[in-house]
């Protein structure tokens, strides 16, 4: 008989009868020790995670009334849609310029090479944040941004502030930023594409790029989905940063509060309530995203071995 059915037989059919502490004292020695290295650590982590979740949850401080009120107020569901709109501009366009740069990577010119592996060094090694209020303060290096058509005679612009506002400038940044992690990840996609197929591409008389945007991207694209996902979660909460600049994001909006009604705990419990809830929606996308492709694969595969 284990040691998990002398725990768990009914009453009288073990040594010790329904007394669990007669019967875990019943059982040998290296037996009890496995159940109780098992059992004890967990209890007592989960006593300590309780009472700290607890201690937080009871907290004055937490002001549970003030985040029922402002949860859905429409100030707050205003913000959620802002980040909406910076996760998903930024996620398109920084996988368009991170593809773009990558198919400069590998054009084989030298030049591009040095150009694009000059990006990635700088928007990889600078964070985010540095990034973020450098385009906001983009005024002190140019006042005015325009374009002069001296045959027509035309200024076509005005000044910087006016132009570069606090979105523009947040999504400037984190498009730029976001590419060269992109470009990372289409690299891996496009290492993944067996080096013959360009070869043979250009040997029917294929250009290089036609190569690429023909037979390596749409190969390259099925390897990089499940680390897209990745990224786009990386975003999403990443939009919280340009609280710094006043994006008007979801941060904003309950930093904005908060000045307001001096209920700083509560609103951020209500920024992270529904930051909860979007990462969770874009996990639960990006799951069933995978479990698509694998049934894909697993079909490639079977009717390729059917061959």
């Amino acid at each position: 008989m284990t040691s998990s059915q002398l725990l768990t037989d009914p009453p009288g059919t073990a040594a010790g009868g329904g007394d669990p502490l007669a019967r875990l004292a019943a059982l040998p020695l290296r037996s009890r020790s496995r159940i109780l290295s098992r059992w004890v650590p967990a209890v007592v982590v989960g006593a300590l995670a309780a009472a700290i979740g607890w201690a937080f949850v009871s907290a004055p401080a937490m002001n549970w009334p003030v985040v029922a009120e402002y949860l859905f107020s429409p100030r707050i569901l205003a913000g959620v849609g802002t980040t909406l709109l910076f996760t998903v501009l930024t996620f398109a366009l920084g996988l368009l310029l991170g593809i773009v740069l990558e198919v400069m990577r590998q054009s084989g010119n030298p030049v591009l090479r040095v150009i694009v592996d000059g990006y990635i060094w700088l928007f990889r090694g600078t964070p985010l944040l540095v990034q973020l209020v450098f385009w906001f303060n983009l005024a002190l290096i140019f006042p005015v941004i325009g374009v002069r058509i001296p045959a027509l005679g035309l200024t076509i612009g005005g000044s910087t502030n006016e132009l570069v506002t606090p979105f523009l400038a947040a999504l400037i940044g984190l498009v730029l930023h976001t590419a060269a992690y992109m470009a990372e990840v289409v690299r891996g996609g496009f290492l993944a594409v067996p080096p013959g197929q360009t070869d043979a591409a250009k040997a029917i008389g294929m250009t290089s790029l036609e190569a690429q945007r023909l037979i390596v991207i749409p190969q390259a694209v099925r390897v990089i989905l499940p680390p897209l996902g990745n990224q786009f979660i990386d975003i999403l909460k990443a939009t919280a940063i340009v609280s710094v600049i006043g994006g008007g994001d979801l941060m904003t909006i309950a930093q904005q509060i908060y000045g307001q009604n001096y209920q700083v705990i509560a609103m951020l419990v209500v920024a992270s309530l529904w930051y909860l809830a979007l990462v969770t929606l874009a996990t639960i996308g990006q799951h069933f995203l995978e479990r698509g492709l694998d049934r894909s694969r697993r079909r490639v595969l079977k009717a390729e071995a059917g061959r």
